[in-house]
């Protein structure tokens, strides 16, 4: 593995970290099994391991396996999203943070975290508040490092004015989606996080596994069939697949490799998650570390997905909301309220 930094953080991480969603009942509920995994990434290079409070009971069982080997790795995890149905277990104010982490660390069985990310934007909780609890958390020692997660580029922007401004911890991070079939982050999320020095950790490189290969036109698919994203039905990103594949034949590669390749080949970007469920998935990722992608075919990919776009988006990624108030979009309504 060749480590890079993490941003400007002084944190070094691997091109490929360990993502633990399917490290869970819903996913891979096989604790030896998951020990296992954990293991074998740890004994490849991969260093930085992302899980999430929201992902059921990854924590714990990611805290299990990683027993005598907590100080090996940079541990992310992330809050924000709900939790249960308390309407206050969920987004970004002090209340909720401050239990939320204490949660984490109790499952994780750590006393801190190397990075603590805000898993969702939360428009309704001013981003102050949120930047004021997480600087806490790093001055108590609980967390090292701050990120953020699907956040758009003005957002971004606002949380890194305000932490100046304010005189507080700022976002080191930011976890966007990224793969050959969605590249808009390359417009504005990306350049600001350059310019801001933030490292990148992608989800979701393959695309919740369209490009693995295992969703071609006129074959059958359990991605197909699971109904659990819409986007995986979208059919324009199915033409986009069955132009890559054979891209990557030609380039003696699979989908898989050439996808994971082409997401940490942006300057941008510091690396990708990796999701496997099974140890056999595990080593075929890890065997794309090493997998450099010429300019040609590059130069090719570019051809079937222009830089800075996209054939459609994932179901889990964030939307800005819009704007329902009438006065607030409506001149004539405006005018009327403020007569």
């Amino acid at each position: 593995m060749h480590y890079r930094p993490l941003g400007r953080s002084g944190i070094r991480v691997s091109p490929f970290a360990l993502g633990a969603m399917m490290f869970s009942s819903f996913g891979n509920g096989d604790q030896q099994e998951v020990n296992r995994m954990v293991s074998r990434s740890l004994d490849a290079g991969v260093n930085l391991i992302d899980t999430a409070d929201a992902y059921g009971d990854s924590e714990e069982m990611l805290g299990r396996a990683l027993k005598g080997r907590r100080d090996e790795i940079v541990l992310a995890s992330k809050f924000a999203r709900p939790i249960g149905d308390d309407v206050n277990h969920q987004g970004g104010s002090r209340r909720w943070i401050v239990t939320a982490v204490e949660n984490s660390l109790r499952r994780l069985q750590t006393d801190h975290l190397d990075l603590y990310q805000m898993h969702r934007p939360d428009p309704e909780t001013d981003i102050e508040d949120t930047l004021s609890a997480l600087t806490d958390l790093v001055h108590s020692g609980k967390v090292r490092a701050i990120g953020s997660s699907d956040m758009p580029a003005s957002e971004i922007v606002e949380a890194q004015w305000v932490a100046e401004r304010r005189g507080l911890e700022r976002f080191r991070t930011e976890q966007p989606h990224y793969s050959l079939l969605d590249r808009t982050i390359e417009r504005e999320v990306l350049p600001v996080a350059q310019r801001y020095g933030m490292g990148t950790v992608i989800w979701s490189p393959l695309a919740s596994g369209m490009l693995t290969g295992r969703m071609r036109r006129g074959k059958p698919s359990d991605l197909r069939r699971s109904g659990m994203f819409a986007a995986l039905r979208d059919e324009r990103r199915i033409d986009a697949v069955e132009e890559f594949i054979p891209l990557a034949e030609e380039a003696g590669m699979s989908l898989t490799h050439m996808a994971l390749a082409f997401v940490i080949a942006h300057p941008g970007v510091t690396a990708a998650l990796i999701g496997p469920r099974t140890i056999e998935q595990l080593n075929d990722l890890l065997a794309a570390a090493e997998i450099r992608l010429s300019d040609d075919v590059l130069d090719r990919i570019d051809a079937i997905v222009p830089p800075g776009t996209g054939v459609g988006r994932m179901d889990q990624e964030y939307n800005t909301p819009p704007i329902v108030s009438a006065p607030l979009r409506r001149r004539a309504a405006h005018e009327r309220s403020a007569a």
